[in-house]
């Protein structure tokens, strides 16, 4: 009797993996959680000696379907035999599968999502307490010096305020780590600008003189408090 020939069907399942970008077998293996000697079957073309669930692996890895993939790698009328298809309890099997592999991928990503918030809000936790302890450097000097010359300049009326400015120069770096900067300083005369300057009292035209009461603020190009201006008249 003559010799029947294996049927190979490497060269499908190798123009399978092409496309979904599937270098080698044994990548093939590891992403589908199938055994390379279930894939040699699949390559033997005996899809009858693999399991369903198996196949379902493959087909999910593969991005094909269950039927589809069944088709590629039957032999065709190969002594006697025609091509195999699963029975309905098997194709009912696979749609079990699909909708608890489906619910199974709901509940990793919900999983996923909680750990991700409660990382991101351990972050935030640990970047506030990062700034707050920056931010405290920087005021050190004058937490520890401000609350003294308080009481010193109650218990003096007459100590010079002056004397309690350099007390506030840490205030005037923290603001300009942050890029904070004045708009203009006080007692500066300067044209109005509605966007800048708040008029307190009277009218006046854009570009007229005023002159600046209260400074007002911006960080970069956002405009935290326009600057208080009245009329030099």
């Amino acid at each position: 009797m003559p010799q029947v020939s294996q049927p190979d069907f490497t060269h499908q399942l190798q123009d399978l993996m092409q496309r979904v970008g599937v270098p080698s077998f044994k990548a093939l293996a590891r992403s589908s959680g199938v055994s390379e000697r279930q894939l040699l079957k699949l390559r033997r073309g005996e899809v009858q000696q693999i399991r369903v669930n198996v196949l379902i692996q493959l087909s999910q890895a593969l991005q094909v379907s269950l039927t589809d993939l069944v088709t590629t790698f039957s032999p065709v009328e190969l002594n006697g035999t025609q091509t195999f298809l699963p029975s309905p309890a098997e194709e009912q099997l696979h749609e079990n599968a699909v909708s608890m592999g489906e619910s199974q991928q709901i509940a990793d990503l919900k999983r996923e999502y909680q750990r991700l918030q409660t990382q991101l809000e351990q972050q935030r936790q640990t970047l506030w307490q990062e700034f707050q302890q920056s931010s405290i450097g920087v005021l050190e000097s004058w937490l520890l010096q401000w609350p003294t010359a308080a009481q010193k300049a109650q218990e003096n009326p007459q100590l010079a305020a002056v004397k309690l400015l350099p007390l506030l120069r840490p205030m005037e770096q923290l603001l300009q780590q942050w890029g904070v900067e004045a708009i203009a300083p006080v007692g500066s005369e300067l044209p109005y600008d509605p966007i800048l300057h708040q008029l307190m009292e009277g009218t006046v035209q854009p570009g007229e003189i005023v002159k600046v009461r209260y400074t007002g603020y911006r960080q970069g190009d956002k405009l935290l408090y326009r600057a208080k201006v009245s009329l030099v008249n």
